[in-house]
């Protein structure tokens, strides 16, 4: 989870957000190699003290400044669009996990078993045993090692869930199913909120997932 001054992306658990935080790395080291030249070239012309008053053209500086460019858009394209079609690949799913959105709290719905259906919501914020603003009285459980998919709708205005270290960012749209899939890689606890502004207690509807094994996540399925 996120904690104070941390300026990094939280460590990622699913290989979706280990492509994400790759990409991120490497678009932001070109750029900063781009931002250093430029400001290198104006400080090198500010105080360069010659200059050329009858230079109209020059075709050769032309052909570089356009090509040079093209070519480091490319370099940030192709790995984008690579991203953006692994994003969309819904395939050997073994878990449906359906998640609606409701002013403001998060309900849950697990199918592929028996009807499992529950609310999730924050928390008092008097409770010393959970963390402020993030914990809920009941957690979405997950196995990791397995692919899963997510079926988020809303039952009255727009919300978004999202959960950082999966990298999982989608609209809950009322009348409107999104789906998108994650794979955990890892056991642990893991917090999100909702990034839509959809209302005065839009502060109020954190996510919590729980990650285990497949065998407790059975026993989990069958103690309903």
């Amino acid at each position: 989870m996120a904690t104070w001054s941390n300026f990094n992306l939280q460590n990622s658990n699913s290989p979706l957000m280990e492509h994400l935080m790759f990409f991120h790395d490497s678009t932001m080291l070109i750029i900063t190699l781009i931002t250093a030249f430029v400001m290198y070239l104006m400080i090198s012309i500010g105080t360069n003290k010659f200059s050329n008053y009858n230079l109209l053209e020059n075709q050769n500086i032309e052909l570089i400044w356009t090509i040079l460019p093209s070519g480091f858009l490319i370099m940030i394209a192709l790995p984008s669009l690579h991203l953006l079609y692994l994003m969309d690949e819904s395939s050997s799913n073994l878990i449906t996990l359906k998640i609606i959105g409701h002013q403001w709290y998060w309900s849950y719905e697990y199918t592929d078993f028996k009807p499992i259906e529950f609310d999730s919501y924050m928390t008092p914020l008097t409770d010393p045993n959970s963390f402020r603003l993030l914990d809920v009285d009941n957690r979405i459980i997950l196995p990791f090692n397995t692919q899963i998919r997510s079926l988020i709708t809303s039952f009255d205005t727009i919300h978004a869930w999202t959960v950082p270290v999966l990298g999982v960012k989608a609209d809950a749209l009322p009348g409107r199913l999104n789906q998108t899939t994650m794979t955990i890689m890892r056991p642990g606890i893991f917090f999100g909120q909702c990034s839509e502004i959809c209302g005065a207690n839009h502060s109020f509807m954190p996510i919590s997932l729980e990650s285990i094994n497949v065998s407790k996540f059975i026993t989990w399925v069958k103690s309903f």
